[in-house]
């Protein structure tokens, strides 16, 4: 089963806000690469609990898996173009 199946529909509009914050952030020179799945995980949670819904583990559970998605889906298109 795909991690995408877990997401409530109206919490998969974060995935590309996320992936657009983390190139943002990529683009900065004070934030080290390490970090930024760390802080798309906070912001995926902060922006999930913000949305609202049913209990706030639900959304704290929904900003992970949309934070887990992004990073998931942005490692995929980048180990894909690698030639080894």
């Amino acid at each position: 089963m795909e991690i995408i199946s877990y997401i409530i529909e109206n919490r998969l509009v974060l995935v590309p806000v996320l992936y657009i914050l983390g190139e943002f952030i990529k683009r900065t020179e004070f934030i080290k690469d390490k970090f930024i799945p760390l802080i798309l995980l906070f912001f995926g949670i902060v922006i999930s609990l913000a949305m609202g819904g049913d209990a706030a583990i639900n959304n704290i559970i929904q900003g992970i898996l949309v934070a887990g998605t992004t990073v998931l889906g942005n490692q995929i298109v980048k180990q894909s173009q690698k030639e080894e």
